[in-house]
């Protein structure tokens, strides 16, 4: 989904944060946070999910209650996510959910644990980013159109930090447009996946580009291309995948936060205020876009819009590549 789009589904029912009464949002300051309040990360620390959800947890501290980050991941974030979809609904167990949990899981697992769009409470976008294609330094080719030819030659394989991540998808999208069969090797997170990927035991990756952008500042791995439409600012002379050669190629990961079922509106409507307000600050915003990731706040209807937007067109994905989870 082009990023324009996205701003303007991000930016529909605006108004709605504001229709709440003066009385609910102080009924709503009282009754929220009133006890610990736990984020869970679907995935293992170090991407941008646990980036998000620490930079929440580091400026909720002044909230009068402890703020704990908790990592859960496996099954592509259905673990994480299925966790706080049976929470109870008081808004102290949220989660960062993801583009896999929130849209890609549900067309890729036959069975899955949670129904996305009616077993959380949806609070509010926060940052979409392109995956940056990257390569093991020994792979000799240095574009897309290199790695093409290459793969049409020998087998290659590609990592993922998990069957379902717009990380999978991305390679599975390639493999469809390129007319290639890389191999896809799920890891239970980028922090499995990087060292294999660094050491040459798998050749590339479709990493998100917080966590890999820096390994390709330092020399440690390729970076050929971005997944996204339009060049990201965070590297303006990395090409897109498009632009490379295979037109209409586009895979966009996003971030969103969710409480479990059945948090009141005005407790709901007070975290969407209490995340508006950090992801305005900014230093975060100097922060995440230096990590290349693209911050959109919005309302919660605003989310649910965008996010069954985005479960019909990775659907498509998934059948037109036939990926499966693993």
């Amino acid at each position: 989904m082009p990023r324009s789009r996205l701003r303007t589904l991000v930016a529909l029912a605006g108004f709605a944060a504001a229709a709440a009464t003066p009385w609910s949002f102080a009924q709503a300051q009282q009754a929220w946070p009133t006890k610990p309040v736990r984020i869970v990360v679907t995935f293992t620390p170090g991407g941008a999910p646990d980036t998000l959800a620490r930079v929440l947890a580091e400026k909720w501290a002044g909230l009068g209650q402890p703020i704990t980050v908790d990592n859960k991941p496996g099954a592509g974030g259905n673990i994480g996510a299925d966790f706080v979809a049976k929470a109870a609904g008081d808004g102290h167990t949220l989660v960062v959910g993801t583009v896999g949990t929130h849209a890609i899981n549900p067309a890729l697992y036959e069975k899955m644990p949670y129904n996305h769009l009616r077993d959380f409470t949806p609070i509010s976008f926060l940052a979409s980013t392109p995956n940056l294609l990257v390569v093991n330094k020994s792979v000799p080719v240095n574009n897309v159109k290199e790695l093409v030819e290459l793969a049409k030659k020998q087998p290659l394989s590609f990592a993922s930090s998990g069957s379902g991540t717009s990380i999978h998808l991305s390679g599975e999208l390639f493999n469809t447009l390129a007319g290639v069969k890389m191999q896809h090797i799920p890891y239970k997170g980028r922090a499995s996946a990087i060292p294999d990927l660094i050491g040459g035991r798998v050749q590339l990756m479709f990493d998100n580009m917080p966590s890999s952008l820096p390994l390709v500042k330092s020399g440690e791995l390729k970076g050929l291309a971005v997944t996204s439409a339009q060049r990201s600012p965070a590297a303006p002379n990395i090409p897109t995948i498009a632009e490379s050669g295979l037109p209409g190629f586009e895979a966009t990961s996003w971030f969103a936060l969710y409480a479990s079922p059945g948090v009141p509106r005005d407790v709901q409507m007070r975290i969407n205020a209490e995340v508006q307000k950090v992801m305005a600050m900014p230093d975060v915003r100097e922060k995440l876009a230096g990590l290349g990731l693209d911050v959109n706040t919005g309302t919660p209807e605003a989310l649910m819009t965008f996010m069954q937007a985005e479960t019909t067109k990775w659907a498509k994905v998934v059948k037109e590549s036939g990926a499966k989870a693993e």
